[in-house]
This record gives structure tokens, C-alpha cells and sequence, in this order.
């Protein structure tokens, strides 16, 4: 287990740049506590979790907080002024990762949560704060996300508890290996006097970057379709079948995937929404240089603020996938494995935060997000914003990830700005 100090922890009364970059060495300080030498990949309850959890614990116990690990493996400090209103905000995000990871997916919204605890001292905040680590957002251990968010909200379903892991170990074993009880995940639930929840999280897209902008208040968390779709023909001779006789599923693939693009562009347009459409995944059987393709598999991934923008465009692709392969002497099929509607931010809350962007000097920008997050379980619990910050180069999920010292500086400036704004609604 890791002793070294947090860069945060030690550090002298500084300004809000020098606080930017203590942020930033802390999440990487964080990202040597990993399964793998030389690169970051931290799964739900690993032992790596317990190093994270340990440093956070001292920063927290430093900052005044009473501090506990919830039955799902969040960890959870709370910050309650003399004096206190007694309705609370929270503050938060994930410190699990993906495999090969970046430094500050998740993370830097904790480490950022926690020095605006400090700041809130600073400001005489008159509410309490709860930050919470989710223990689990991007699903790789388990293969499904938001196990930590879940808890909190009240949605986590028992039946869960009998996911297997690829070395056979149940969800509710690594629960118990890791010394909490799944039996008390009822107490994991949000406190009733919650009035809100605000999550900082890097873009992890091209879009502040290319308007050469450092931050935004999040609108909506986009909703998701996917479908595993099959285009089935008849392999044969790739030299003696004529042209006019064959029944080529790749052909017949390839056609549907420029539709798509076409397709989803043309109503992106049409519409004024933000929508996107991926065909990320094909596969051709048999696969040989000399064969017809018989068998072809493509995955579709269609993402949108809008739910009826989503639903229409997502009829429309299924139909056009229908008459390609009526026409190329092949058949079309599709199953649905995901129909997640789309999560809208609070607006009272998204308001304040944007107004926050003014008041601190920034551009005014509002955008949706392409990506989940915690937020979006948390939306369906309690009123819940996010703020956007910048990510060099749009590399995320990647070892290349990073931040901008003047981003996360920014986000401090208009994080403690908002967290003024939201005196009044917390009484």
C-alpha cells in the first residue's frame, strides 16, 4: 500500500494555479496504483483500489470529513460545517479504469471534488459536502458499468451479485474478498436530504477543443441504441461465380454502412440535433481472399441528445438494411442488445452552473455528452449537473490522456463560483 504523501495534502496556501497543478500531480500519483507495471488498469475492488482508497482516506480525514466504504466499494467522506443547513451536495466521480488507461478519467473529478471541499472551508460554504469515489463506472471487470452509481442511486439489483468475472469470481465475492457485506447495500442508498449532484469530467471528445474552448455545462447524457446486425448470403467460388449471380454479403454490408453515415448526417442536419451513428465492428465469414463472403456481422451504435431524433433515424437505417439486401439476394437482420434513453441534466442546477461560466469570465457553452457517466444514474435520483473540461488532442481511454493546467484552474474558479451559487437552493 502506498505512503506517499499527496502532493494536495502538503502543500503551503497557494493560488488557484498552483492548486491546478497539484490536482493534475495528484491523478498522477494516482495512476501508479495499478494492476499492471508501466500501465494504469485498475478494475472494480483489485487491490489497487484499496491503495487508492487509503490515500484519498488521508486527504479526506485532513479536510474534516468523516469517512466510510459503502457495500458496493464507494469510497465516501462527508464535510459538515458548523452550523450546517443539513441538506447536502455531492461531489464526485470514478477512480476505476479502463485497461491501458489515461491518468484522468474519473480521477480528476475526485481529486477535484476534494479540493473543492477545502475550498468550501475557505468560503464558509454553509451545507454539508459528500464526495464519493465510485468504485465501478466503466464496467471492464464485470461487464456492466455503473455498480457504484447504482448502489447510491438505489438501483442495484440483486441478481447482480451472481456476475462472473473471467477468472470465475462472483460479483458478490469480490464484494466479500474485499471485506464489505452485499447485505448492507441498502445502506450504499443517497441520504434523503441530498439536494443535488455535481460531477467534473474530462470532454474525452474533440468538440471544446476545436471551438478552443476550456469548459461546458453538460445538457443531457446522449441515449444509446445497439444492435448486432447480420447480413447472411451464400459463400462461393470467388472466380467462377458471375457477378450478376452472386449473393455477396459484404457487398451488401458495405453499401448499409455508407448509408448510415449518409444517412445520420442528413438528419443531424435536418433536425439541428446532436446525433452520431458507428458501424464499429465487422465480421466476414469465411473470411478467405478467394471467397465470396457468405456471413457478415456489423455492430450499430446510435447516440443522440434526442430520443425521438434517435428512434427516428434508427427505423430509418434498419429499413434501408432491409431493402440493400432485398436487392443484393442476401438477408437483413438485427438484434437489439441496448435502448438507453437519453438523460437530461437538471436545468435549475445546469442554469447555475452556466451562469457560473459567465460569472467567472468563460464563454457560455452548453453541450450534451456522447459518453455515460455517473451522472446519468445519479440523474435519476436527485438533480445532478456536470461540467466539461477540455481534452488535448480528444485522447481518452488512452495512456496519452491529459489535461491543461489553465482547464483545470478554470474549473476550479467556476466550480467554487457555482458552489456560491447553490447557497440558496441548499436551505
Amino acid at each position: 500500500m502506498s505512503d506517499t504523501a499527496s502532493p494536495i495534502e502538503t502543500a503551503p496556501p497557494r493560488n488557484l494555479r498552483q492548486r491546478a497543478a497539484d490536482v493534475i500531480a495528484e491523478c498522477r500519483l494516482l495512476a501508479a496504483m495499478s494492476e499492471e507495471p508501466g500501465r494504469l488498469t485498475r478494475r472494480f475492488l483489485t487491490p489497487p483500489v484499496k491503495e487508492v482508497h487509503a490515500h484519498l482516506r488521508r486527504r479526506m480525514i485532513v479536510l474534516g470529513m468523516t469517512v466510510w466504504v459503502d457495500a458496493v466499494g464507494n469510497l465516501r467522506g462527508l464535510w459538515n460545517p458548523e452550523g450546517s443547513t443539513g441538506k447536502r451536495l455531492v461531489l464526485g466521480s470514478h477512480i476505476d479504469t479502463v485497461p491501458d488507461a489515461g491518468a484522468f478519467d474519473g480521477v480528476l473529478g475526485v481529486v477535484l471534488a476534494l479540493e473543492l471541499v477545502r475550498s468550501a472551508a475557505e468560503l464558509s460554504i454553509p451545507y454539508p459536502i459528500e464526495v464519493i469515489a465510485f468504485s465501478e463506472e466503466e464496467g471492464v471487470r464485470f461487464g456492466v458499468p455503473f455498480l457504484g452509481s447504482r448502489a447510491v442511486a438505489g438501483r442495484f439489483d440483486p441478481a447482480l451479485l451472481a456476475l462472473q468475472d473471467t477468472e470465475g469470481v462472483t460479483l458478490e465475492k469480490s464484494i466479500r474478498d474485499f471485506g464489505l457485506d452485499p447485505r448492507d447495500m441498502d445502506a450504499a442508498k443517497l441520504d434523503e436530504n441530498t439536494f443535488g449532484f455535481f460531477e467534473i469530467h474530462i470532454e474525452q471528445g474533440p468538440v471544446l477543443e476545436a471551438e478552443i474552448l476550456q469548459l461546458a455545462a453538460v445538457t443531457a447524457i446522449a441515449g444509446q441504441s445497439r444492435f448486432h446486425v447480420t447480413f447472411s448470403g451464400q459463400a462461393n467460388h470467388a472466380g467462377t461465380t458471375p457477378m450478376r449471380l452472386r449473393h455477396d454479403a459484404l457487398t451488401a454490408a458495405a453499401e448499409w454502412i455508407l448509408a448510415v453515415e449518409s444517412e445520420v448526417r442528413r438528419y443531424a442536419a435536418r433536425h439541428e440535433a446532436e446525433l452520431v451513428a458507428t458501424a464499429g465492428k465487422i465480421e466476414a465469414k469465411p473470411n478467405a481472399s478467394n471467397v465470396i463472403p457468405g456471413l457478415v456481422k456489423v455492430t450499430l451504435d446510435v447516440r443522440s441528445d434526442r430520443d425521438f431524433v434517435r428512434q427516428i433515424v434508427v427505423e430509418e437505417l434498419l429499413a434501408q438494411g432491409e431493402a440493400i439486401a432485398s436487392r443484393r439476394g442476401v438477408r437483413f437482420v438485427a438484434e437489439q442488445k441496448m435502448d438507453q434513453p437519453a438523460v437530461s441534466m437538471d436545468e435549475e442546477l445546469t442554469a447555475l452552473l452556466a451562469e457560473a461560466l459567465g460569472g467567472a469570465g468563460f464563454p457560455v457553452r452548453r453541450m450534451p455528452s456522447g459518453a455515460g457517466h455517473d451522472a446519468m444514474v445519479m440523474a435519476t435520483r436527485v438533480p445532478s449537473t456536470m461540467l466539461f473540461l477540455r481534452t488535448p488532442g480528444a485522447i481518452s481511454h488512452h495512456p496519452d490522456e491529459s489535461v491543461m493546467e489553465t482547464d483545470v484552474e478554470a474549473a476550479l474558479r467556476v466550480s467554487e463560483v457555482f458552489l456560491k451559487r447553490l447557497t440558496f437552493k441548499s436551505l
